[in-house]
């Protein structure tokens, strides 16, 4: 089947750079700091924060000690990426099905980072798109922009534009589906300790034959023992401010 679930980590138009935090206990989602700072992505003009709702699929893992046939590169230590690209706005933490259509191989400082293209199988548009090839049609200059986006996102904060495996040309859903199937696998090494994960915490409270397998009693006392939420920072004025520059 082409379906799986995803968790969505960031709703569509919105600029929090949240992520599955994957050396935490349990892997809560948290928004990414660096140098001391709450992460942001730019908005490169024409476009608001993200373009699709993005996320990850669970129980997926790009081993970084593994050099992807496809692309050359090693993989970035996260599960699998996944924008969904359905009329619905989900909200942080959702975890919905996905009807998976094809992929981006994106070469993210020198690590391989697949981007899938997906559509929730609950969207009432789902069932009129099966392959990449229909989002082409149905939504014209949507892939197009997919790849303009993830080239240019971090052009703003200094960096050079990102590139991409295929010429930047998207897979199909079967190339695809086969990344989440090896993916997987690597998933399955790591949360059986065959692989070793480093820094990440495989703590789990579903996978009975893991040595990281934890009681709803563990597992709750780790979730009670984190300190309360606090009020919101507010969002800087600069996470509106829109960027311009020529494409190279």
């Amino acid at each position: 089947q082409n379906v799986f679930n995803m968790v969505v980590e960031v709703p569509r138009w919105t600029n929090a750079k949240m992520e599955i935090a994957t050396k935490d206990p349990l892997n809560p989602i948290k928004q990414d700091v660096k140098k001391g700072k709450l992460r942001y992505v730019a908005n490169v003009f024409p476009y608001k924060g993200y373009i699709w709702n993005y996320g990850a699929i669970p129980q997926t893992w790009e081993d970084p000690g593994h050099k992807d046939e496809n692309t050359g590169c090693c993989g970035d230590n996260d599960p699998i990426d996944v924008c969904e690209i359905g009329s619905k706005v989900c909200s942080r933490g959702e975890v919905i099905r996905v009807k998976v259509l094809g992929t981006l191989a994106l070469i993210d400082e020198g690590e391989t980072d697949w981007k899938i293209i997906a559509i929730n199988a609950e969207d009432p548009e789902a069932a009129n798109y099966n392959d990449i090839n229909d989002v082409r049609r149905l939504k014209p200059g949507y892939l197009e922009a997919t790849v303009d986006w993830f080239r240019r996102y971090k052009v703003p904060d200094g960096k050079p534009e990102n590139q991409f495996a295929f010429n930047g040309e998207f897979k199909d859903k079967d190339f695809a589906v086969n990344v989440i199937k090896s993916t997987h696998e690597h998933w399955k090494a790591l949360i059986a300790k065959k692989t070793d994960g480093g820094e990440i915490s495989c703590t789990n409270v579903t996978v009975s034959g893991s040595p990281f397998c934890c009681s709803q009693e563990c597992a709750k006392a780790t979730v009670d023992a984190a300190p309360p939420c606090k009020a919101a920072n507010p969002i800087p004025p600069e996470v509106d401010k829109w960027f311009y520059y020529q494409k190279n």
